[in-house]
């Protein structure tokens, strides 16, 4: 039995001006500009602890996790995690189902 392998492709900053150039006539300084606010009004939002929701995509939010006890793996030696933020990103029904579209939701 053959296995079916699919290349799995990291999509960069790059690569999404690449792809807003390719579709639009934008200039190259322009499309940089726009996905650059796009992501700065993104973390911006995050780092005050809002959260950032890009409908038919999903949700972002930022999470406080509690300290707790953890272990060191280099040498299993308990050791006290300090407490945390961090961001979460939480997926659309319309997403979901593009993604895989025979899950029940």
């Amino acid at each position: 039995m053959l296995a079916c392998f699919r290349m799995i492709m990291t999509v960069t900053k790059e690569k999404i001006i690449s792809r807003i150039l390719d579709e639009t006539n934008m200039y190259p300084t322009e499309a940089r500009k726009h996905v650059e606010s796009v992501l700065s009004i993104i973390k911006s939002t995050l780092a005050n602890e809002n959260h950032v929701l890009i409908s038919g995509f999903g949700k972002f939010m930022v999470r406080k996790k509690r300290s707790r006890q953890g272990r060191n793996p280099q040498t299993g030696q308990p050791m006290k995690l300090k407490a945390r933020q961090v961001v979460t990103f939480k997926i659309s029904g319309v997403l979901r189902k593009k993604i895989s579209p025979t899950a029940n939701t």
